[in-house]
């Protein structure tokens, strides 16, 4: 069944521009469709802005959170581990695509987007069925089975990294607005910031700072290497550790560092709600490579190791860090190499270069990540008959 979870949104108006965004799963379909839902406000102030996902992502807490109404549809993942019930995707695509008509036809949407993931498909299916117009955006660089499906029914793709072309039907039409970024990170000036950032965060005078970030849920991988590293320079007066656990680690993860004395040097945290903050903070990030951490890290030039996850589809998460690695701004560390012992081994030395970090900041390449939410929202409105086209220097 189809509900609806209200943000701040306006209610449609006649002549008004409107746009329904499908993000959801993860923070990293989200996110981008947020900086794109606000690029679109300021471009078109009184902008009508609505999003669809499902029941099951962080979509439900996220997109209300950040003042946007959310509609949830009936739809289930394009995920080979269903067994036999990836039989009933067509079905469930059918059926929320109709969903998603009618959500387009109650909003008077002028045009769809697709930020990927497959809670975005039926967005798409929904506006071929009411003849609108629709754009995907597709953040990995190796394109999720959603998007490959949905590039199929539309004409207009854009794209995060250029390397994705060649994995979308009618990749060759793409054009490459990057990955949207928050706004409070597009403008980062990481060494005007520094000084607030370190206090803020509570990071002794001196030491060098490291950041895990496990992505939107935490990663148990990297809290568990985190963890065991404070453990082994728990007598260190010269780093600090801030780890990004997720809520469901949050309790253990701190009475193991209570216990071992790993707390000394380490502190954990569920969220990170000031992003800005805690890459200004940071002298070296260990992440996952999901495409909006890889974007930030590119456009902030944060020095990074990156850790992909496993088990992401088509083992897209690689392909991202080698964006980073392949420039010289990162390193690539398999996951299963990741262990306090290595990362003492691989982390120590490069704290003790700074220049080598500084040549890893200077290998960044920004790209247009910074400009993207501003591209992104220039392509959606060129969709858009009866709103102005605007250029972005």
């Amino acid at each position: 069944m189809r509900t609806s979870h209200s943000g701040h949104a306006a209610a449609p108006g006649r002549g008004r521009l409107s746009v329904v965004i499908g993000a959801g799963g993860t923070g990293g379909h989200i996110y981008p469709g947020l900086a794109l839902a606000d690029a679109l406000r300021r471009a078109v102030p009184g902008a009508v802005i609505s999003f669809v996902g499902t029941e099951r992502g962080l979509e439900t807490r996220l997109i209300p959170d950040a003042g946007y109404r959310l509609h949830t549809v009936d739809m289930i993942p394009f995920d080979p581990s269903l067994g036999a019930r990836r039989y009933l995707l067509p079905a469930a695509l059918m059926r929320s695509g109709a969903q998603c008509r009618t959500i387009l036809r109650e909003q008077g949407a002028q045009v769809a987007v697709g930020m990927g993931g497959y809670p975005s498909a039926p967005v798409i299916v929904g506006a071929r069925m009411a003849g609108l117009p629709s754009l995907i955006h597709e953040s990995n660089a190796v394109p999720g089975r959603a998007n490959r499906f949905a590039a199929r029914l539309t004409s207009n793709i854009a794209v995060a990294f250029d390397r994705s072309r060649a994995h979308l039907p009618g990749g060759e039409r793409a054009y490459t607005t990057g990955m949207p970024i928050a706004a409070a990170l597009a403008a980062l000036d990481r060494t005007a910031l520094r000084d607030e950032a370190r206090r803020a965060l509570g990071v002794p005078a001196g030491a060098r700072m490291i950041l895990f970030n496990g992505g939107s849920l935490g990663a148990a991988r990297l809290t568990e290497a985190a963890a065991g590293l404070a453990e082994r320079w728990r007598g260190r007066d010269d780093v600090h550790l801030l780890i990004k656990t997720g809520p469901a680690a949050l309790a253990e993860t701190r009475a193991r560092l209570a216990s071992t004395g790993g707390d000394a040097i380490a502190r954990a945290v569920p969220y990170l709600d000031r992003m800005d903050l805690s890459y200004a903070a940071a002298d070296l990030v260990v992440c996952r490579a999901g495409s909006a951490t890889v974007a930030e890290l590119a456009s902030t030039g944060v020095p990074a190791v990156l850790v992909p996850y496993p088990h992401a589809p088509g083992d897209h998460q690689t392909h991202n860090a080698r964006v980073l690695s392949d420039a010289g701004a990162g390193l690539l560390l398999p996951d299963a190499e990741t262990t306090a012992d290595r990362l003492a081994a691989l982390v120590g030395p490069l704290l003790a270069d700074p220049a080598r970090l500084a040549a890893m900041s200077g290998a960044a390449d920004p790209g247009p990540h910074a400009r993207a939410a501003a591209l992104l929202a220039e392509r959606v409105l060129r969709l858009t008959p009866t709103t102005p086209h605007l250029e972005y220097a």
